[in-house]
């Protein structure tokens, strides 16, 4: 696609896409047929294709013993979860309503963890009800668990959700390092410790976050083996070798122009180097990595169609009958300091060539509704299908979609979902 002269970029469309007559395909199938088959825009559609295919490359590039968790919070549609549920090795939830989810598509207990620093009682006595592990982020909250277990007779699985005293550098979310309302500060695990072995509760192990979003495998790298020296070092000090150890997450995807797409080779190879050669005291762990962002971003495509095309100031605007109420991060508003394009395209002319520069923007009232600032598009037209890429994760749910009475998006999903 040409790119006009006075455009601004956007992030890179994500392989794997195609055209069928010109139109932007998804698993094999026009826009327009996702739409008719959903019924109206705005639509998200998640491709299983592209998720299958980040399963089997972690596989690939990740030392066998490492298992593979999925964080919900990224994406937590039912039949997404359903399928997932069957490709990895745990499911990490982070409040008592993705419990639930995650319960309802089939997802055994035994493989979900729930994390969160806020967790209500009623959640905890949920959890414990479903004999999932609760990873504790408090002494508090660890005396609360013990005391609703008490009363119902159960007997909590607990993990400790450590502070780690590190930052995961270059990271778009920092999780860990120096005063933060996620985990345990390092200092405090080794008598929680005693005091979980003292309560009788099953210890299944460590939950190490330290950020989010990160493209530096570098820093990664860094990060995952100052985790493991970390769990080495408490699992002595507490006198108890943990179980399993989740290292975190982490991975990032390019979103912006200029981003660099990660590389997870290498950082599979110094994994297994570094478990190679752990401490002994972790010689019997079981190790995952918790991915959300990473496995479902970029299987996801919103679907917004123009409504209108007008003309102001000498600038075009196509207005669409979607929005930053969908889409909150695409819109610049979900953790950007300066406004950066996502990749869109117009989805119904999509092997048109660049035939102007315009704004995409939502039905909202409000000037912070702009998807795409000064892109280049094919001439577009109202009925026009806008795709904007990238829509995996982070989208439908943590979106205003009651802002100003609009409601959510449909969703659906495309791909062999018994596979």
């Amino acid at each position: 696609m040409t790119m006009a002269l006075d455009s601004k970029p956007m992030g890179p469309i994500p392989s794997g896409f195609g055209a069928i007559h010109g139109e932007l395909a998804i698993g094999g199938r026009t826009v327009s047929d996702l739409v008719g088959e959903a019924g109206d825009t705005p639509l998200f559609v998640y491709d299983l294709g592209q998720v299958r295919r980040r399963i089997g490359q972690f596989r690939a590039a990740m030392p066998l013993d490492v298992g593979l968790h999925y964080a919900i919070k990224a994406n937590p549609y039912g039949p997404l979860v359903r399928v997932m549920a069957r490709h990895v090795d745990g499911m990490d939830v982070a409040s008592g309503g993705e419990l639930e989810a995650a319960l309802a598509a089939g997802v055994r207990p035994a493989i979900i963890s729930f994390a969160g620093p806020g967790k209500r009682d009623e959640e905890l006595r949920a959890a414990l009800d479903a004999g999932i592990t609760l990873n504790v982020e408090s002494v508090g909250e660890f005396a609360r668990i013990r005391a609703i277990a008490d009363s119902t007779g159960r007997t909590p699985r607990v993990a400790i959700r450590i502070n780690p005293d590190f930052e995961l550098k270059a990271s778009g979310m920092r999780m860990g390092g120096g005063a933060k309302p996620f985990g345990v500060d390092v200092d405090q695990v080794p008598p929680l410790m005693h005091d979980i072995a003292g309560a009788g509760a099953l210890f299944q192990g460590f939950h190490i976050f330290a950020g989010s979003q990160n493209l530096d495998a570098e820093a990664l790298i860094e990060a995952q083996a100052k985790s493991l020296a970390l769990a080495a070092r408490l699992g002595e000090a507490g006198g108890m070798a943990p179980p399993l150890v989740n290292l975190g997450g982490g991975f990032g995807i390019a979103y912006f122009a200029n981003d660099k797409v990660l590389d997870i080779r290498p950082i599979g190879e110094a994994l297994g180097q570094a478990l190679a050669s752990r401490d002994s005291i972790l010689a019997d762990s079981r190790f995952a990595l918790e991915l959300g962002r990473w496995l479902v971003g970029e299987a996801g495509v919103y679907l917004t169609r123009i409504v209108d095309r007008k003309t102001s100031g000498g600038q075009t605007f196509l207005i669409c009958d979607g929005g930053m109420h969908h889409q909150l991060a695409a819109s610049g508003n979900f953790g950007q300091v300066v406004r950066r394009n996502y990749p869109i395209a117009n989805a119904s002319r999509f092997t048109q060539l660049a035939g102007e520069t315009a704004n995409v923007v939502g039905c909202l009232c409000t000037p912070l509704d702009r998807l795409g600032d000064q892109i280049a598009l094919p001439i577009s037209q109202p009925g026009d299908l806008i795709a904007v890429f990238l829509a995996g994760a982070y989208g439908a749910t943590a979106s205003p979609s009651a802002f100003l009475g609009q409601g959510p998006a449909l969703e659906i999903l495309v791909g062999d979902q018994d596979g």
